[in-house]
């Protein structure tokens, strides 16, 4: 098949791209605005493919993506171009509602312009496939799980922003008929995730003996999954899933901020350990909380296991491991971003 991936030169959108590449038939349109948070390094590795190419554009310019479609031909169309920083949206919403709800309406709008175009059997086999958030259902108490029948409560800017996505997406495909599907995924983590992000912003400031900002007490909840995993279930979802279906996509690994900082501190004294002896947890400092900071989230992954046959092959510790010891071999990587990008800078204190 042909695969339009937007954002695929981001931290998710590449790793599916280098999956793509290396590991399926598919041939691949990585389509990308190369904002702060993209790196055509990330798919270095998938460039050389005939299977491959690149166009760079923008979701919210429409003349960009009608003309990538009717070039590429797409059987299907992932959509991963998003903002996606709760910090950067607490500064700056506007980016927000205009890449993740005006630019989902306009790649809607060509691709529905698009599919209806398609002789009948391209018609029946084509998707949509939208990639989201577990942050578009609010906050869980101490128990319980996000399963796809979970009502929608978005509390910060970026959730909210992915919540109106959600359901322009799904409203395309009540209204239109347009084959759409959904996945609402945990946090990820793994090689060349931008260090603004927790694991990789502690493992750049680790390595840089600074303080390691935990938010509040560290009490937050997230399901942690290797982004590798998470490529793995896209690929089943847009090659076998349901139209009109949603997935919920979670690594079944829970943690507390404050037990994944001290994982990553372990996994480096280990590896890299201090001149000076001491434990790289030394270095753990509370700061000022995020506003609005949602307490926990989990998620629900059955539906897709039991319908698609997926699972998590990392356990939170084994992704981990092969997480930190990528961010060590590619030091020029990450240092580069630090120092142009000011990845690691704190952000989402201020008032809209």
């Amino acid at each position: 098949m042909r695969i339009m991936v937007t954002g695929g030169a981001g931290f998710i959108g590449s790793a599916l791209v280098r999956h793509l590449i290396a590991d399926s038939p598919h041939e691949v349109l990585n389509f990308d605005k190369l904002t702060y948070a993209g790196t055509l390094s990330a798919v270095e590795e998938a460039s050389g493919s005939p299977r491959y190419r690149f166009v760079q554009g923008d979701i919210c310019d429409a003349g960009a993506v009608q003309r990538a479609i009717a070039d590429f031909q797409p059987d299907v169309i992932t959509h991963l171009a998003a903002e996606s920083h709760v910090d950067r949206s607490i500064d700056a919403p506007g980016a927000f509602i205009q890449t993740n709800l005006v630019g989902t309406h306009i790649l809607l709008d060509a691709a529905c312009a698009y599919w209806r175009g398609l002789p009948e059997t391209r018609r029946k086999a084509f998707r949509f496939h939208h990639i989201s958030t577990d942050e578009v259902y609010g906050s869980l108490g101490p128990d319980g799980l996000f399963t796809e029948a979970t009502p929608y409560d978005p509390r910060s800017p970026y959730s909210a922003s992915k919540a109106g996505a959600d359901h322009l997406v799904s409203a395309w495909g009540h209204t239109y008929g347009l084959p759409v599907l959904i996945t609402n995924c945990s946090n990820n983590y793994g090689p060349y995730h931008f260090p603004e992000k927790l694991i990789p912003l502690m493992i750049v400031k680790a390595l840089a003996d600074e303080t390691l900002p935990v938010y509040g007490q560290g009490v937050n909840v997230r399901d942690w999954l290797f982004v590798d995993d998470h490529v793995r279930a896209l690929r089943l979802v847009f090659e076998r899933g349901t139209p009109g279906e949603s997935y919920n996509i979670g690594g079944n690994a829970e943690r507390r901020n404050i037990e994944v900082v001290k994982a990553v501190c372990a996994v480096l004294d280990d590896l890299r350990p201090r001149g000076d002896g001491r434990p790289y947890s030394a270095q753990i400092g509370f700061v000022a909380d995020r506003p609005g900071h949602d307490l926990r989230y989990a998620i629900d992954a059955s539906k897709i296991r039991d319908a698609l046959g997926w699972k998590p092959q990392e356990s939170f510790e084994s992704g981990i491991g092969k997480t930190v010891r990528w961010y060590l071999a590619n030091e020029p990587w990450w240092q580069a971003i630090v120092r142009e990008r000011q990845a690691d800078r704190r952000r989402g204190l201020s008032a809209a």
